[in-house]
This record gives structure tokens, C-alpha cells and sequence, in this order.
């Protein structure tokens, strides 16, 4: 018995009563086509069951419709969300994602993990580089394939699209001082992140611009346990009545910030008043509910692959592309004017 032959698009074409090309038209998303037509098209295909032969597809376009992405440290919710955001943008766009997730950062490793992917023959590669070394490496990649760098800083010669980490910790160091706290302290994330360096230039420019000498950075890891350190050498100060106002550098080291200063009998917002980074799902749900700084993932992802397909249909442009995405404040009621005295 002879297997049955799977369905090509010639059969789209026949069963629609349209033309080979009009098909690939279609399946495309070519905006030249009536909308009438397109869903003849659709209800062919569905009625067929034809999936397109990617493999012969790829041979005549020299296309295989996947984009490559390199992750670090994906257990963080900021990275892991970006990532997320560039899976949905990608498959919205009608690409697949090929991912490489790395546990350690260095030049060798990204230089590795994105060798590895072009060799996969993916269109154009993303890399989602918040660290200082990864984004050096990414700026140092030589090769054919289009490259953008999420949360990659200031990279030379690459196209970045970022949060704009520095606006974020304005928002939140200028809504503290709005509320009449005299000064703002700041729980900052490892010096190797750039997300970090931007979030720490932010609180201090904006203390700086109101004439308010800064506080002592207190260094964290992002971990909740970090923020618990800092939050029992912070409750010090707030019983000294120098800390009434924290800008925190993620919500996951405000959390343990919040458990610190609640068992050292420390209020908040009434004694001191926190403001978090991320918008994390959990952040309402704290005790109090977090203020904090939130970062449209869904947006990066959006911006980063539809930057990254213009860079394989027409090339770079004259000047490097740098797309920023705006922060927003939400205010929640973990923040207060201080206690008077």
C-alpha cells in the first residue's frame, strides 16, 4: 500500500482557487492580500492539514525563521521575564527560539554560546546581557549574523534595547523626597550588573540634584537573603533616626529587607518607608503591599525582536541603534511621609 502523500502547498493552492504564489503570500502575512482570499487560504490549510516544509524553505530564502537567544542566570525574575517577553514577541512574529542559557559569564563562554548558535544557521541572535562582561563580550562578537544586546548598557557598536534603569531609580528616589523624607538610602545590586550601576547612578544624581549629600551604599547580591543583611544593619539607622526611606534595588531583596526591619520592631511605612525594583507578581501581596519600579518585559521583548528582524531585512543603519523602554512607578503602601518628631 502506498503511504499518503502529505499535503503541499500546490493543494492549498487548488483547493482555495488561488495561485501557488498567493498561497505564500498568505502564509507570509503579506499585507497585499484580500481579506476574503486570506481566509479561503486559511480554511484550505486547516482543512488539509499542511504544515510548511521549513527545510525546503530554508533552501530557497536561506531563511530558517529561528532566532537564537543567549540567557544568564534565568533564575533571576528580571532575566527570566525578559526572556519570556522575547519567546512570546518572537512567536507573534512567526520565528522560533533557539535558546543557550549560561551559568557562568565570561567572554569565552558568550563567544562560545554564540558561535554555537550561528553555526545552528538562525537568522540573527539576541543576547540578553545585564552584566558588565557579558556585554563586552557581545560588543566583541565578530560574524554575519545580526546581533542585539538586551540590557546591554552602552555596548560599542551594538544595537541595545533596555529598561531605562536610570530613570527607574529617579522615579523612586524623587517620589521618597516628594514625600518629605530627607534623604534616601540605597540597597544596590552586585557592581558587575549593569542594571545595577544604572539603578545606583539614578538614586544618586537625584539626591545630588536636590542638594543631599548620599548615604553609605549598602551592597546587596538581588537575594532576599542580602536584603535581610541589609535591613538589620539599615534598622540601626532608622532607630538612630537617620534612615527613614530606602530605595531598594529589586523587589526580591526588599522582601527580606521588609522581614528585617519587622523583627527588629522597625515599621514600615510608618518608621521607614521602602520602595522596591521590578513589580514582581508577588510585590502587592507583601506586607505592606510594595511601591516599586516596574519594567515592561512584554515591551523589551516586543522592541527587542522587532529591532533585531528590521537588522535582517535591511541591514544596520548609518548610526547604532539604542532603544529604551520607560519605567513606571506604581506606589503601593509601603511608602509614607516620614513620622514627625
Amino acid at each position: 500500500m502506498t503511504p499518503e502523500r502529505s499535503p503541499v502547498m500546490a493543494d492549498v493552492a487548488r483547493i482555495a482557487g488561488v495561485s501557488h504564489q498567493t498561497v505564500s503570500r498568505v502564509l507570509n502575512h503579506h499585507p497585499n492580500v484580500r481579506q476574503a482570499t486570506r481566509d479561503r487560504v486559511v480554511a484550505a490549510i486547516e482543512e488539509l492539514g499542511y504544515r510548511r516544509n521549513l527545510s525546503a524553505r530554508a533552501l530557497v530564502t536561506r531563511r530558517t525563521n529561528t532566532l537564537g537567544v543567549v540567557a544568564f542566570d534565568t533564575t533571576l525574575y528580571g532575566p527570566a521575564s525578559t526572556l519570556f517577553g522575547l519567546e512570546q514577541a518572537a512567536r507573534d512574529a512567526g520565528y522560533f527560539i533557539s535558546i543557550v542559557s549560561l551559568k557562568t559569564i565570561n567572554r569565552k563562554t558568550v563567544g562560545e554560546a554564540l558561535d554555537y548558535l550561528a553555526a545552528q544557521a538562525v537568522d540573527g541572535l539576541i543576547a540578553i546581557a545585564p552584566q558588565v562582561e557579558a556585554a563586552a563580550a557581545v560588543s566583541a562578537l565578530q560574524g554575519h549574523v545580526p546581533v542585539v544586546a538586551v540590557e546591554g548598557g552602552e555596548a560599542d557598536g551594538m544595537p541595545v534595547v533596555a529598561v531605562d534603569q536610570t530613570r527607574g531609580a529617579e522615579l523612586a528616589t524623587r517620589h521618597l523626597l516628594d514625600l518629605g523624607h530627607r534623604t534616601v538610602w540605597h540597597v544596590a545590586g552586585p557592581a558587575d550588573w549593569l542594571e545595577a550601576e544604572g539603578r545606583r547612578r539614578g538614586w544618586r544624581r537625584t539626591l545630588e540634584a536636590a542638594g543631599i549629600a548620599a548615604p553609605p551604599v549598602v551592597a546587596g547580591d538581588w537575594s532576599p537573603r542580602a536584603g535581610y543583611a541589609a535591613g538589620r544593619h539599615i534598622a540601626d539607622a532608622a532607630r538612630a533616626g537617620r534612615a527613614t526611606a530606602v530605595f531598594v534595588s529589586n523587589d526580591q531583596m526588599a522582601l527580606g529587607l521588609l522581614r528585617a526591619l519587622h523583627e527588629a520592631g522597625i515599621r514600615v511605612p510608618q518608621d521607614v518607608s521602602i520602595v522596591g525594583f521590578d513589580d514582581i507578581p508577588e510585590a502587592e501581596f507583601l506586607t505592606p503591599p510594595l511601591t516599586t519600579i516596574r519594567q515592561d518585559f512584554a515591551e523589551v521583548g516586543r522592541k527587542s525582536i522587532a529591532l533585531l528582524l528590521d537588522l535582517i531585512e535591511t541591514g544596520p543603519g548609518p548610526e547604532t541603534a539604542r532603544v529604551v523602554v520607560a519605567p513606571a512607578l506604581v506606589t503601593r503602601a509601603s511608602t509614607a511621609p516620614p513620622a514627625t518628631t
